[in-house]
């Protein structure tokens, strides 16, 4: 029976950077770090390890060496915008100041 990852531990690399990208989305200290990512202490142990050993900097150059940028191509044939953005009835409009005006 195998025993569960947890992202500290050396099996599970994925979620190991799962937990780090959480803590950089929300900018929360490592003890915050929800349960579901292991402890926190062996997430912020390996996250330092990373750092001394320069991984980071090493799996960014992998990953942007040649990016791909096909994704991010768009046709302006498929997009639509929506009637409210159009000015459709109930978009954008301009409305009347509900302000009195000065005497």
């Amino acid at each position: 029976m195998s025993q569960p990852h947890h992202p500290g531990s050396r099996q599970e690399p994925r979620l190991f950077v799962e937990a780090v990208l959480w803590i950089v989305r929300t900018g929360s200290p490592w003890r915050d770090l929800p349960p579901s990512f292991g402890h926190w202490n062996s997430v912020f142990t390996r996250f330092r390890d990373w750092v001394k050993a320069d991984v980071w900097p090493r799996l960014f150059d992998a990953v942007s060496d040649e990016p791909d940028l096909e994704y991010a191509m768009v046709d302006a044939t498929i997009v639509k915008v929506h009637r409210h953005g159009q000015g459709a009835k109930g978009g954008l409009r301009a409305r009347p100041s509900v302000a009195p005006k000065a005497a």
